[in-house]
């Protein structure tokens, strides 16, 4: 009879019992507090790295990483059908949650999937949440989906819309240092999918992937017609040797919240005199890749500075001064910026 391995053997890539021809005995619960006790001992003595789940399953905040389940049904576990959004908690504030969360609305309309809940609530909820985690600095990350029912194509047979939202304890700072990319082979979303943030991300992960195996960061996406898209999951920013700041257009590709704020920003640079302006524009790969300086951005960047791509630096190769300064402009709006910007969480 073969013996179950602990999930270090499994992580290792042994498969047991089964790669030898041996039988491979599964193990059977046949109580709900046995296998309480079974995911108990998988958490006992860890530290937990998600302090608190909201579920509208539960109907309440869960504060024991045991239970922290989705239904296997839900329409967005098997068939993708469901949006999501993140904000960050930086220093006890949610930095834009309502800016956020406007979005997420937005990619739940295209989704086809109507929200139980009104955007106040779910605001409401968010913050209860982050909270209750007590967690001071980390992502708050929260989905909508069709809820469960069943394992059919269509969700008639899912009774009502599900929202779960997770505070994920995670220490960031600036990106100081920069990174390399390539150009993705993996074919970008259709703008219908791209414009709305769902879990459908087998695509970005392939991206990631891809670039890992070849020694780089991430990827950036170039579109049919030849210009420059995204990151997998980050917008990519440009500074010109003319010292344009250049972002791609968002019709066909994800409007990043921290893109969007980006460009809020940056005109602090033009009225000094460091930038000479500011837009969104198609981008070509030969003028991308003649840029003097480029970037990712995103929330937990805010930017990353990007110095080789596809083996080629990018301007001189090194992290430019105004990269730095546009992630100062950021960082600086996240950790003190406006207070209808950052909303104070009600630790007890």
């Amino acid at each position: 009879m073969a013996t179950l391995k602990s999930s270090s053997d499994r992580n290792s890539g042994a498969v047991p019992g089964v790669q030898n021809g041996e039988d491979f005995k599964v193990q059977v619960f046949s109580s709900s507090s046995e296998l309480l006790e079974k995911l108990h001992d998988k958490w006992s003595g860890k530290q937990k790295p998600y302090p608190a789940m909201y579920s509208s399953i539960f109907g309440g905040i869960i504060l024991d990483p045991e239970m922290m389940v989705i239904p296997i049904d839900d329409h967005m576990v098997h068939r993708g059908h469901g949006v999501f959004d993140t904000a960050i908690i930086l220093d006890g504030f949610i930095y834009e949650l309502d800016v956020h969360l406007a979005r997420f609305l937005r990619s739940a309309s295209k989704a086809k999937i109507t929200s139980s809940f009104s955007q106040s609530t779910l605001r409401s909820i968010l913050i209860q949440l982050a909270a209750a985690s007590l967690c001071r600095k980390g992502t708050l990350r929260y989905w909508l989906s069709a809820g469960p029912g069943d394992f059919l194509l269509s969700p008639a047979g899912c009774p009502a819309p599900a929202f779960y939202a997770v505070v994920i304890d995670e220490d960031f700072s600036q990106c100081k240092e920069g990174v390399k990319v390539i150009t993705s082979t993996i074919p970008m979303k259709s703008p219908l999918f791209a414009t709305m943030k769902n879990v459908n991300y087998l695509p970005n992960v392939l991206s990631k992937m891809e670039a890992e195996e070849k020694g780089a960061f991430a990827s950036i996406w170039v579109d049919d017609e030849g210009h420059i898209a995204e990151g997998p999951n980050v917008n990519v920013a440009f500074i010109t040797p003319e010292k344009e700041l250049v972002l791609p257009f968002f019709d066909s590709i994800l409007s990043g919240c921290t893109a969007m704020r980006l460009l809020e920003l940056a005109p602090k640079l033009v009225e000094l005199g460091h930038l000479k302006s500011v837009k969104t524009a198609n981008l070509t790969m030969e003028e991308a890749k003649g840029a003097s300086e480029m970037m990712y951005v995103g929330s937990t960047l805010p930017i990353l500075p990007i110095i080789v791509w596809d083996d080629k630096p990018i301007g001189d190769g090194n992290v430019g001064k105004l990269t730095m300064e546009l992630s100062d402009l950021l960082w600086e709006d996240m950790v003190a910026g406006p207070e209808t910007l950052r909303v104070p969480v009600p630790y007890a």
